[in-house]
């Protein structure tokens, strides 16, 4: 298998992530969606990553997808998502709720970076703080009336809700430090969450300092 993305991006990360927890082996490369947009272009024309592409050619986009399908790969008994159905859609509600905010957090960073401060759009720029402020602050309330008892979401047992969220979690303090510092407040739980998840050998190992380059 070929991963394409660099892993300061949040979906590229918990994918690679996943990869390495389930000991399946493939081949890094490390594009960029900005200077390496023709060459992911092949294998995703929206040129975009995370792309993973499979033993038999066929590559997969999106990175909640492409985990749908890693864990079809190793089975039940190995996958970050549970099999019972109440806990396989809190899973993914919170999954969907951290991609989205690492989402917010990546258009708001290419609009400081893409635009002078003169021309950006002050209600757009509000408009996704608030999204991302928000989100966190359900995110922090999820996570304290979890029913399972234990450091990750679902108990004792990490699994994609946790790598979804100390993904996007890290991505916003590292783009936005002054916004996840001062407008979201105090979040204890969540960061609890992430350093227990960030000491964890696999994200030790999936990281890289974020760098844009346009």
């Amino acid at each position: 298998m070929i991963l394409i993305g660099q892993f300061d991006s949040p979906f590229v990360r918990r994918v690679g992530i996943a990869l390495h927890l389930y000991g399946l082996g493939y081949e890094h490369r490390p594009w960029s969606v900005w200077a390496d947009a023709d060459a992911i272009a092949p294998f995703n024309p929206l040129r975009r990553v995370p792309v993973l592409v499979l033993d038999d050619g066929e590559a997969l986009i999106e990175s909640g997808a492409i985990l749908d399908a890693l864990d079809d790969l190793v089975g039940p008994s190995r996958a970050l998502t549970p099999t019972t159905v109440d806990a396989r859609r809190s899973t993914r509600q919170v999954a969907a709720l951290a991609t989205g905010m690492a989402d917010k957090a990546v258009v708001l960073l290419y609009e400081h970076v893409l635009r002078p401060e003169a021309s950006r759009s002050a209600a757009w720029v509000t408009r996704c703080q608030s999204q991302i402020v928000a989100t966190l602050g359900t995110l922090e309330r999820a996570y304290l009336g979890r029913p399972a008892a234990g450091p990750y979401w679902g108990g004792e047992a990490l699994g994609h809700a946790d790598i979804a969220v100390a993904c996007a979690v890290r991505f916003l303090r590292e783009a936005h430090p002054d916004l996840a510092a001062t407008l979201a407040g105090p979040t204890p739980l969540i960061d609890r969450l992430c350093a227990t998840c960030e000491a964890l050998p696999a994200f030790e190992t999936i990281r890289q300092p974020l760098k844009v380059a346009v």
